[in-house]
Formats: C-alpha cells, structure tokens, sequence
C-alpha cells in the first residue's frame, strides 16, 4: 500500500515534524519520506488545512466475541475502531466464556490477525470474574495479555485485589481497578443527586467509587504495585488520584469520552441511551475530570464502547442495559469537550500505550505508518449508514458532531472515510 499525504500539519510530541506543514510519503506500510514538497505518483489524500497524528489507542473496549457476537465480532468493531481513528484497542474480558485463561486470549489474538486495528485481549483478575480466586494470569500474560481486569465486574475482596498486585508485580503486569463499591452502589441506577431525587430513583453515590479508589492507592502503595483505575467519573476521585501522583503512588486513570460532555440532566427524559455505568455525574464532576486531564492527573481518555441488541435498551430505564457505543464518537466528544487537540494526542495515542507497555508510533522516516488524518473543524453527521458497529446504542445517531476523522493507517491497510 502505497499514499503521498499532502500539505498536513504533523502534532505527533515525539516527531521531530511535530507541529510542522508536510507531506508524508508511506511505501509497503512504512513511512518512507517527510519533506516540504514531495512528488510521487499513485495514491495522494490531500490534507491541506488537516492533521496527522498518531494512532488512538482506547483502553477500555468491549466486544461481543466470545460468546456474544450478536452484540458485536471482532469484524464489525475494529471496523468501527478504524472509523473512530483507533488503530490499537484493549478488549475487556466481560464475554462469554470471559477472558480468564490463556486459550481465550490466544483465541482472540488469532482471530484479530492481519487486522488494521492492533487487539489486545485483557485478561480477569479473578476465575470467571467471580471475585473469589485468582485466574491463571502469567499463563494469559505468557500469551499477550498486557493487563488484568474483572471489567465491569469491581474486586471487592481487598485482599484478592491485593494477591493480584503482588503477584503481577512479579512480571510486571498491570492491574486495572474499576472503582465501585456493590455494597454503597446497591441497585441503583443512576448518580445519587438533585436529578436522582427529580427523578424519583434511588441514586449510586460518589462514595461508591471514592472508597475503592481510596481503598487500592493504599494497596498499591503497601505492595509497591502499579495500579490503573478505569473510568473515574468523580470530584473527589480526581482529587485522590492527585494526591497519590504527589506522593509517588504508581497511578494512572482513564476517563470515558462521554462522561466529559454529558451530566447527569441528559437523563431527565428517562432515555435509556444515557443509562452507563459509572452513571453520569454532575457538571461539577464534569469540570473536574477536564481540569484533570489538563493538568496530567487523568492519564487517558476511552471509549467504553459498550454495544447492546436493540431489545437490551429499547425498554424502560430501569431494566436497560448500562453503556453505549463510542469508538467513532470519542474524538468528537474530546473536542467538545475543549481539549486542545495537542492534549487529545496524549490522552488518545501516546498515554494508552505507554500505560499497556505498547509501542508508541511516532511519525518520522523509518518508522511503521501508524496515522490518522482528523479535520477537527469538520462536521459529519452520524447515522445509520456510516455506523460501523453491529449494535446502535448512541445517543449520537442523527446527530451532527464536530471533528472529522478522514483516514487511518496502520499494518500496511487503510480506512478512507466517506463522509
């Protein structure tokens, strides 16, 4: 594969291009050329005027297979991850069977072979994500598992959380907490709050979160572990994981792209679209976890792309399912959220693969042609036709959203978008 991108401003924080006008010659997936005016023949994208980064990377992903392809296949969301400008994903082990032995990473590892999209199968903390004893880790670690999590499922036994931490040390694996606490969050469905008592639902209050979050930075620095906690949605988790960074604590966090733009009041007409877990907050938590980002203490934004068949959120609040799909949304919710697009690459390529121990690509000659092409002031409009996803739980669908991703490269394959 063979592409002369033309006229494109390079924001790559480890390219010597960075922030520099350029086209970028790429041969047999490689990038083989970065001048001021290059003359080739064959394919050229014109990118006057637009950006070429680095690959996203999202750390929170979930995809039907194994078990649930109805949801979606590995097919249909690498293909919605290319559309989204993802050209590495993170695969949670919430299928099933879930991920808790080396023949289901092994089975998914092949399977995402010759993709454009890089898979990455994250192995469970517990057997069966039951919470109760631990899985085989180094044996899923020994066949490509970077990282362990019990995915939606939280590890409320403190000290299963602590043998994972010690053990994973061992091999310097990656533990990921998902911060709630069963017992304080109950069956509630949404943010305990002024909307929750409007609404007339029991709410899951921020302490659910803040006591786990609290609970494994002390954890993690008692055994001198590495620890990422996924999806932080508070203030005071913000705060906390501050404080901990102060300290010397080995901490990283990510932040779902929608919980950056959406608050709580998006759920004032009981649509089940907004129904996510951890449930959207207040637009004081929202100010935090932007102010977060902006300043180093939130590592990485996600996805969390989560799809559903229609009869699993087509149904009243309460018994709907928690999430929505978000790979193709989550650098248009990032921009409107007001990050700047230099931050956006931290938060969306750099950071993500350095937390998962992943190499990051970095835009210079020589180096293996892992790019995307973004318009950040373009507006597509998305719908039906160009979403890639077998499943349709977006509050987005219909919508006009701004920040166009036009292209993206990686493994010697190509996604032109056509909107």
């Amino acid at each position: 594969m063979n592409l002369l991108i033309k006229s494109a401003t390079v924001v790559d924080p480890n390219s010597p291009f960075n922030q520099q006008v350029a086209d970028i010659l790429i041969e047999k997936g490689t990038i083989t050329a970065i001048a001021k005016e290059i003359e080739a023949k064959g394919n050229v994208f014109d990118a006057r005027g637009k950006y070429v980064i680095p690959g996203f990377f999202d750390l929170n992903c979930n995809i039907g297979e194994l078990g649930l392809e109805s949801k979606e296949t590995l097919q249909s969301g690498t293909k919605a991850a290319a559309a989204g400008g993802f050209t590495g994903i993170a695969l949670m082990p919430n299928t099933h069977p879930p991920v808790h032995s080396k023949a289901e990473v092994e089975y998914l590892s092949n399977r995402a072979k010759n993709n454009l999209v890089d898979v990455y199968p994250l192995g469970t903390i517990s057997h069966k994500r039951e919470g109760k004893d631990l899985a085989e880790m180094y044996d899923m670690y020994l066949s490509g598992a970077k990282a362990f999590t019990d995915g939606t499922r939280p590890v409320s036994d403190a000290g299963l959380m602590e043998r994972a931490l010690l053990y994973t040390k061992g091999f310097e694996a990656l533990v990921f907490s998902y911060p709630e606490d069963p017992a304080i969050a109950g069956k509630a469905k949404v943010n305990e709050g002024e909307v929750s008592t409007l609404l007339g639902m029991k709410g899951i209050p921020s302490l659910a979160e803040e006591l786990i979050v609290a609970r494994d930075l002390y954890l993690a620095e008692y055994t001198d572990s590495k620890i990422h906690f996924s999806t932080i949605s508070t203030t005071r988790s913000v705060e906390l994981i501050r404080e901990a960074k102060k300290k010397g604590i080995k901490v990283t966090c990510d932040v779902a792209a929608h919980h950056l733009v959406l608050s709580d009041q998006a759920l004032m007409g009981f649509n089940s679209l907004y129904k996510v877990k951890p449930p959207l907050r207040t637009s004081a938590d929202l100010k935090a976890l932007i102010k977060g980002l902006n300043d180093g203490t939130i590592d990485a934004i996600v996805s969390q792309h989560t799809p559903h068949e229609i009869e699993f959120k087509d149904v009243e609040f309460e018994v709907a399912e928690y999430g929505m799909i978000g790979l193709q949304t989550a650098f248009s919710l990032a921009l409107k959220a007001g990050l700047s697009l230099e931050t956006i690459v931290q938060k969306l390529s750099v950071n993500p693969r350095n937390i998962l121990s992943v190499e990051v690509p970095v835009i210079t000659e020589g180096k293996p042609a892992n790019v995307v092409v973004v318009d950040k002031n373009a507006e597509w409009h998305y719908n039906r036709g160009n979403n890639f996803s077998t499943s349709s739980n977006s509050p987005y669908l219909g919508q006009s959203l701004k920040g166009s991703v036009m292209l993206t490269c990686n493994n010697n394959q190509l996604f032109v978008s056509d909107k």
